[in-house]
């Protein structure tokens, strides 16, 4: 259906004169005339009855007004939700619970003006894949892997680097340290479902393993964060890694343990990507937000791997 028919055909319902609607839509008497008749053509009826007072509506007109109320209110809808400046900010957080949707918060917090629209992707080519279709307008991720960078049109800058703590049960040998270095977890199961082969998180770790001598378990299935609490809890043989900024709840019977790890601190990098060309002025805002707030990266004694791009 064409809109400008119904935008025509409300201009004169409203007016109840052609030549009033004429002037507000800006043209002729005559192109009024035409659309109203192409409209009546297309939905088969009769919109309007002339009368020495101009043009009321037939009790079909009547009853189409509210719909073509409604689809000129459908299509700026439409419009709005992909137009930039106007639709919201869309943003790839990866996970609930981990840093990068912490920092999300507070720029709402900060800017509570600008909508948003948070999503969850799985790795870093599906974020890189929805950055470039105009998808999502950002992603957080740890940037690149071994052999597949970035492609050219993707800009990015790194704004949070998150120390990795060991998470243990009440029972487990090093529940008790106030921190535990790097070599004092060699010999030690860290268990980690849900490593998936071929993402950023398990090439970060691979590196982990491979530089430090440490024992990775990714077997079982990933039951999700509260299974893998209760396990660590009744586990003493069981550790696991945890983010620094990563939000868990647990029953005050665990006696889980959060312990800093040291010499050197393994920290994830986290950093913004987005299209170089992409116009949406909020864009602008969320990295200047970042680049003042954010806490700072690549600090002496803290490792990451090679690959991270450091900027």
């Amino acid at each position: 259906m064409d809109l400008d028919t119904v935008r025509t055909f409300l201009a004169a319902a409203e007016s109840g004169q052609f030549q009033t609607a004429a002037v507000d839509l800006a043209v002729t008497q005559q192109a009024v005339s035409k659309r109203i008749a192409a409209l009546e053509r297309d939905l088969g009826v009769r919109l309007f009855t002339r009368t020495p007072r101009g043009a009321e509506l037939t009790i079909d007109g009547q009853a189409f007004l509210p719909h073509a109320r409604e689809l000129l209110r459908v299509a700026e809808r439409a419009v709005a939700s992909v137009r930039t400046g106007r639709r919201p900010l869309r943003v790839d957080v990866i996970a609930s619970r981990v840093a990068p949707s912490g920092l999300m918060r507070g720029f709402h917090r900060a800017h509570p003006e600008i909508d948003l629209d948070v999503v969850m992707l799985f790795d870093v080519e599906a974020a890189v894949a929805a950055i470039r279709s105009g998808a999502i307008d950002a992603s957080f991720r740890a940037v690149a892997m071994p052999g597949r960078p970035l492609p050219e049109d993707i800009e990015s800058v790194r704004v949070l680097d998150e120390p990795l703590q060991l998470l243990t049960g009440p029972a487990h040998v090093l529940a008790g340290a106030r921190s535990v270095t790097l070599a004092q977890l060699v010999g030690h199961r860290i268990w980690m479902p849900g490593i998936v082969p071929g993402t950023e998180w398990a090439a970060y770790y691979d590196d982990l393993v491979a530089e430090f001598g440490l024992t990775i378990e990714a077997t079982g299935p990933n039951f999700g964060s509260d299974a893998l609490l209760d396990t660590v809890a009744d586990t003493p043989a069981l550790a696991t890694f945890m983010s620094e900024q990563t939000r868990l709840v647990w029953p005050s019977g665990y006696g889980l343990r959060r312990i800093p790890v040291t010499d050197p601190t393994p920290v994830y990098p986290h950093s913004l990507l987005w299209h170089r060309d992409n116009p949406h002025p909020a864009l602008v805002t969320l990295r200047t937000h970042l680049a003042t707030t954010a806490a700072s990266h690549g600090e002496a004694g803290t490792w990451m791997p090679d690959w991270v791009i450091q900027r």
